[in-house]
């Protein structure tokens, strides 16, 4: 059976957390030339946190958004160049037009998933210019189907061709997909797609459970390279596709090799869920805190997996990462009054 599948490659932007947004461009030109006869649809180029976030406060990154995306379109030929911006990070003026005009040819625009409201502008730019842009709904373990529901519809109207949920944390386990999915392709009139994070070891199985239950969207990266214990790992869903009779359209043997010979030996990328992956995964947030959260365990002489376990609990975001060394005083202070972890309490 043939799928209607359109695969997102987000290795060359979800992976950039892996490495500290310290992308090389010979890497970025040698990715996209081995990447572009293999079948996906998109390559996502860019930080970590999309287009104009690069900034002290979630990494640095060594290049340029434009050099980036300059470096990746002369390789991109059968292949589309795709970004992603978050308003507040990046702006229309200073982020999108340039990005159009260096030869970007669709985009993401993401936000919290309650706060599908800031994307109006962006998608309603694109869209009214005919150029490709999906919206894109993070941390969606946050909201229940019917709270998606509506913030999908509002990307939808503002011209979206597709929504995609992010499990940004790695938090959902394939129920919870499936009363998402299931709800948002029945309602709307738009694609929907899913963005696994493996920090449960589940993002193959939920990924699977999105494509079952209506999802045309599948976005995840090469051996996995992304944010905490990474994303979904597109050569490993490849074959178990074409181990379920499903054909997805794309060579699995290149994909492999790209594995092997980009993601391995020269990014130096080794898959694994991290105990502060796990973590991440349990507290509900998002996996590109661990930098910011071992730097600060390690500076208040507190458990990292606390620092976890309180962000939870008070259900910060993306873009809050200051509240982190805020968590790890207070958890000291805590600790030199009654030397007590509240960890597993809090789990419970």
């Amino acid at each position: 059976m043939k799928s209607n599948l359109l695969f997102f490659d987000a290795t060359l932007r979800d992976g950039s957390h892996a490495i500290k947004h310290q992308l090389n461009l010979n890497d970025v030109t040698d990715y996209c030339e081995l990447i572009d006869g293999v079948g996906l649809y998109t390559v996502i180029v860019g930080h970590g946190n999309g287009l104009g976030a690069s900034s002290l406060q979630v990494g640095l990154s060594k290049h340029t958004d434009n050099e980036l995306l300059s470096a990746a379109k002369a390789k991109l030929k059968k292949t589309k160049l795709g970004a992603y911006l978050i308003p507040g990070f990046g702006t229309i003026r200073d982020n999108i037009i340039p990005a159009l005009e260096l030869g970007t040819q669709l985009f993401k625009i993401g936000c919290h998933c309650t706060e599908a409201d800031t994307t109006k502008e962006h998608i309603e730019f694109l869209s009214k210019r005919g150029i490709e842009v999906y919206g894109v709904l993070m941390m969606t373990h946050m909201a229940e189907p019917l709270i998606l529901l509506e913030e999908v519809k509002k990307m939808e109207s503002y011209g979206a061709q597709g929504a995609i949920l992010m499990d940004s944390s790695g938090n959902l386990i394939p129920d919870d997909v499936k009363r998402r999915v299931e709800l948002l392709t029945e309602k709307t009139n738009i694609r929907i797609g899913f963005h696994a994070h493996n920090n449960l070891g589940l993002s193959i199985a939920n990924t699977l459970a999105a494509i079952d239950n209506g999802a045309t969207i599948v976005d995840g990266t090469i051996r996995g390279l992304g944010a905490g214990a990474g994303n979904c790992q597109l050569e490993i869903l490849v074959g178990v596709l074409q181990r379920m009779s499903i054909e997805s359209g794309l060579d699995l043997y290149k994909m492999m090799d790209i594995s092997d010979k980009i993601i391995a030996e020269r990014i130096e990328f080794t898959k694994g869920i991290s105990p502060i992956s796990l973590i991440s995964g349990l507290s509900g947030v998002f996996s590109a805190f661990s930098v910011p959260v071992q730097r600060a365990a390690e500076q208040f002489n507190v458990d990292p997996r606390d620092i976890f376990i309180e962000l939870g609990r008070r259900k910060v975001v993306a873009g809050q990462e200051d509240m982190v060394v805020d968590v790890a005083m207070n958890l000291s202070q805590m600790k030199q009054k009654d030397n007590t972890s509240y960890l597993f309490e809090s789990l419970l």
